[in-house]
């Protein structure tokens, strides 16, 4: 981004003041990979759920001069990583019209909810949008650098639900989406946040899966079995024994082959592991770690019995100092795009 840029929030005049652009894209809670070490050779292939109650939201128009402002600190955290994905886009593009972008909230980072795939997007799309771009999602992570070894983040942006994706292509192509499933409507998610804690991210992120050992092929072939014979059809057809009973079987394996890179265990924060441990000893729900954490989730059959839940971790102790609980839906759709200008109005480039 040039040096023109401004971190602080500025109003455009009011001639342009009603042609704005806000989007809107929920968070993701990434439940594994299938094959991290391509033991048939082609790496990760991944399994997402697109969640309510998280997300990261934005709006664009045109400025005199560009002007990036943040409305909470954790937007503010953002600011220059926004600034470069929009010199990104317009090194791409050609597009570089000035342009206010006020960040109105964010996913919170390196917490397992896909923060900076949906930041990326919802920038790109909402600059794509503005420009009056034909650019599909994938080609959008791509130029800003995402989905490099997921594509659940992508598919979650275009269409939220329950996903599936193949893994990258050797040559940098983001992950094919495989399939698709609605999350039925009754079933609630348990999402348990550490918000003393971070999930590894960028070169140690890199660092910590250069040093895993290869996971067995026999291992992949079981995470692949159970996804596709219990998690997908459990869920397609609303049989919650089969969906949780084939999760939490492939968040036991992942866990057991991450370990090393989280002190050990199978949960980056202790705290998330003991609640959701004991959540699944008195429930059948499906458990695990979204990501590298430190976020968990357990998902139940029914909001009574989720909230049910909640209250008696309440009761026991278990929500110490430091975690935060909160009971959502799945999202069967993905990011909102609302365009207040007249059809066919773009902004000049």
């Amino acid at each position: 981004m040039s040096s023109a840029v401004t971190y602080a929030p500025a109003l455009p005049n009011n001639s342009v003041a009603q042609a704005m652009l806000t989007l809107r894209t929920p968070g993701r809670l990434h439940l594994g990979f299938l094959d991290p070490s391509g033991s048939l050779g082609r790496r990760f292939g991944s399994l997402g759920l697109v969640i309510e109650g998280y997300e990261t939201a934005l709006e664009l128009c045109a400025a005199e001069r560009d002007a990036i402002s943040g409305d909470t600190p954790a937007a503010r955290a953002e600011l220059e990583r926004a600034a470069a994905h929009l010199d990104r886009l317009r090194r791409q593009s050609g597009c570089r019209a000035p342009l206010a972008l006020r960040l109105i909230d964010v996913l919170p980072a390196h917490a397992g909810f896909g923060s900076g795939t949906q930041l990326a997007l919802a920038i790109g799309r909402a600059f794509a949008q503005w420009h009056g771009l034909t650019v599909n999602s994938a080609t959008l992570a791509q130029w800003l650098g995402r989905g490099v070894r997921s594509g659940i983040g992508i598919a979650g942006f275009d269409e939220g639900g329950l996903l599936v994706d193949g893994g990258p292509s050797a040559d940098g192509t983001p992950a094919p989406l495989l399939s698709r499933v609605a999350l039925p409507a009754a079933w609630r998610v348990i999402v348990v946040e550490d918000r003393t804690q971070s999930g590894l991210s960028g070169s140690r992120e890199r660092a910590a899966l250069a040093e895993l050992a290869p996971m067995p092929q026999a291992v992949a072939a079981e995470i692949c079995h159970q996804v596709l014979m219990r998690v997908l059809p459990g869920a397609a057809s609303a049989e919650f024994a089969s969906f949780a009973t084939g999760l939490t079987r492939v968040q036991q394996l992942l866990g057991e082959h991450f370990a090393p890179a989280q002190g050990g265990s199978a949960y980056t924060s202790a705290a998330v592991g003991q609640l959701v441990q004991w959540i699944a000893e008195a429930t059948h729900g499906a458990v695990g770690q979204s990501s590298w954490g430190p976020t968990g989730f357990v998902i139940l059959p029914s909001e009574a019995e989720a909230d049910a839940m909640v209250d008696a971790a309440r009761r026991a102790g278990l929500v110490t100092a430091g975690l935060a609980l909160r009971v959502v839906r799945g999202r069967n759709r993905g990011a909102t795009l609302i365009d207040t200008r007249a059809p066919g109005v773009r902004a000049a480039s």
